[in-house]
């Protein structure tokens, strides 16, 4: 066991810290909180309230992992915070626990928070983001996969964005934004889907067709969502994984389309 822990750090009584982490000067570790193999937790950061981490997670100078939920609803006892692994928190990022007992906040892994990021109370979080700087979430967010989050962008309470969609800066989303697509405008909109991160991720070219025909059915064709939704189990490709990923997106809509 090689954790090193400097001697200014506050570790509260009840706090787990797995083998090999490291903690700076000044940082705080509340109580409840359980850090995995590997953690670094830079000085003057913290990590409070009911939080646990993976392993290999990195909190960055002044940023607050598992901060109370801000919602009004709070009455004192949370499902806290669940951390993947290998996550970068950079400085004055913010991720909070969840409002009550029901669940928790969720963050995934492989995930990269740039400075001022904050994920509010009662969000999901996927894998292998990325939040540009000052990107904030209000609570009750879903955010899949691969999605990467412009600087100064903000997602409305309760909307999601779906796997491989791209938000541009300072983009205000109020509606669902489908996966594989880029969106941007203040309300955000879709504009187009996001080809140049389908190709990055290894979408071969029929993929990238099939999206785009989805994208005309919903965005060029004059139909309605519900009518796009009786659509797209009547083509050819329905069961093809990127056509079905997008219909599921689309049949749990609540907040409509952007």
């Amino acid at each position: 066991m090689n954790t090193s822990i400097h001697p200014t750090a506050i570790i509260e009584q009840g706090a787990q810290i797995g083998d090999d982490c490291t903690i700076g000067a000044y940082a705080y570790i509340g109580s409840q909180v359980v850090l995995g193999h590997g953690c670094t937790v830079m000085h003057h950061a913290s990590v409070e309230g009911n939080t646990r981490l993976g392993s290999g997670n990195t909190i960055y100078p002044y940023a607050m992992i598992g901060g109370r939920s801000q919602d009004l609803k709070f009455k004192g006892a949370s499902a806290g915070l669940i951390v993947g692994d290998n996550n970068s928190f950079r400085e004055y990022s913010s991720a909070h626990e969840a409002t009550d007992l029901d669940k928790p906040t969720i963050v995934g892994s492989n995930n990269n928070f740039l400075v001022g990021a904050h994920i509010a109370h009662d969000c999901i979080v996927g894998n292998n983001v990325v939040f540009s700087n000052y990107c904030c979430l209000a609570g009750h967010v879903e955010i899949g996969d691969r999605v990467i989050m412009g600087g100064l962008s903000g997602v409305h309470q309760f909307c999601r964005v779906g796997d491989y969609a791209m938000v541009g800066a300072m983009g205000k989303v109020v509606k669902d934004i489908p996966p594989y697509m880029i969106a941007d405008g203040n309300p955000a909109e879709t504009r187009t889907l996001n080809k140049i991160g389908l190709d990055r991720n290894g979408f071969s070219a029929e993929d990238i067709s099939r999206i785009r025909s989805i994208f005309k059915l919903i965005y060029k064709s004059g139909l309605s969502r519900e009518q796009v939704i009786e659509q797209i189990p009547l083509r050819p490709d329905a069961a093809d994984p990127v056509v079905a990923n997008l219909l599921r997106f689309l049949s749990a809509s609540h907040r409509g389309i952007g």
